[in-house]
């Protein structure tokens, strides 16, 4: 279980929201939705224990973490909404690299299976500045299909994915809560999530 109490955050002078509480639960995923500005990307970023509050307190399975506690990151894979791709290395060695960073290598073959899985199959070794953009988008879905971690947050995961990109992010979320994992998502494209699984809140509403 992953939880927030009265949590307060600021961008400058502005105050983006405070006195803020969630809950979410193994198998469930809370969609957070809003107008630009209003802090869906300061918040994933604290739940993810990468940026601290101004108050408030994070829990995880009932115990209260501090920001980039060693626990939080452990358990969190965080997918910002910028790609974090290196132009000069292929898909399959920016697939690589980033599943090395966030402390969880693979063999060859996971990441082959995890390209596939996305639909990059016969583009793993082409120099990312060749792919559009939803393929370099697609590269940070074939992170998902690696991540193991019980906790996602995921920041904007289907800026730039076409109808079919935007069908396996569903069905890699929908697999994931289906393995008692959990999923925070910020987003302004609907997902079709199963609705038994998930809740939506609203920001700056």
């Amino acid at each position: 279980m992953l939880e927030a109490h009265d949590l307060a955050a600021r961008r400058g002078h502005a105050r983006l929201f405070s006195g803020m509480g969630l809950r979410v639960r193994a198998g469930e995923a809370l969609v957070v939705t809003g107008p630009n500005g209003c802090g869906k990307t300061t918040l994933l970023r604290v739940l993810a224990g990468l940026t601290l509050p101004d108050a408030g307190e994070i829990r995880l399975d009932g115990e209260r973490r501090a920001a980039g506690s060693p626990e939080l990151r452990a358990a969190s894979t965080y997918c910002g909404h910028a790609h974090a791709i290196k132009d000069d290395l292929s898909a399959r060695e920016n697939l690589a690299s980033l599943a090395a960073l966030s402390g969880e290598p693979a063999d060859d073959a996971a990441l082959d299976a995890a390209l596939d899985r996305v639909a990059l199959r016969g583009r793993q070794a082409l120099p990312a500045r060749a792919l559009s953009q939803g393929q370099r988008r697609r590269i940070a879905l074939a992170r998902l299909a690696l991540s193991r971690r019980r906790v996602w947050i995921l920041d904007e995961p289907a800026t730039a994915l076409d109808g079919d990109g935007v069908a396996t992010l569903e069905a890699l979320v929908a697999a994931h809560l289906e393995r008692d994992g959990l999923a925070v998502v910020a987003t302004h494209a609907p997902l079709a999530l199963p609705a038994a699984r998930s809740r939506s809140m609203v920001l700056g509403g």
